[in-house]
């Protein structure tokens, strides 16, 4: 049962240990038995997080393995009507929010789903808090 939509906020706090908190972490226990959706480009932009932090040396590429191995355990089913409303909906929310393309749609999946938004991001979070989306995560 998707119980969830995944933000890469929160999919980060468990590569990050200094970004983690109580609530992450629940999430991420949570996903033991749940499933969560996320857009098409999750993993594009979780991967491109993941680069950038070894780039600067914040992890190694074992830590990197290490951390994939585990998103590989949970799960994540991706959601293959998100490109299709980019230019609608998405486009929207984004403007309407303030949000970029990306934190819309994460928006968007959440509002078409009726399912609690987990994100640590202080924007989605208030414009899923006004559209009267739940949201997880935020401690």
């Amino acid at each position: 049962m998707i119980s969830l939509v995944l933000d890469a906020s929160i999919t980060l706090c468990w590569c990050f240990e200094e970004e983690a908190t109580t609530a992450t972490d629940q999430l991420l226990e949570r996903l033991q038995a749940d499933s969560a959706a996320v857009p098409m480009f999750w993993h594009l932009e979780v991967a491109n997080v993941l680069a950038l932090a070894e780039r600067h040396r914040r992890i190694t590429q074992a830590d990197t393995a290490e951390f994939i191995d585990l998103l590989e355990t949970l799960m994540i089913d991706l959601d293959p009507e998100t490109p299709g409303r980019a230019f609608g909906r998405v486009l929207d929310l984004a403007r309407g929010q303030r949000l970029t393309a990306y934190d819309a749609a994460y928006l968007e999946l959440a509002m078409r789903l009726g399912i609690p938004l987990a994100t640590k991001d202080r924007a989605l979070s208030d414009a899923a808090s006004r559209l009267g989306v739940a949201v997880l995560g935020a401690d």
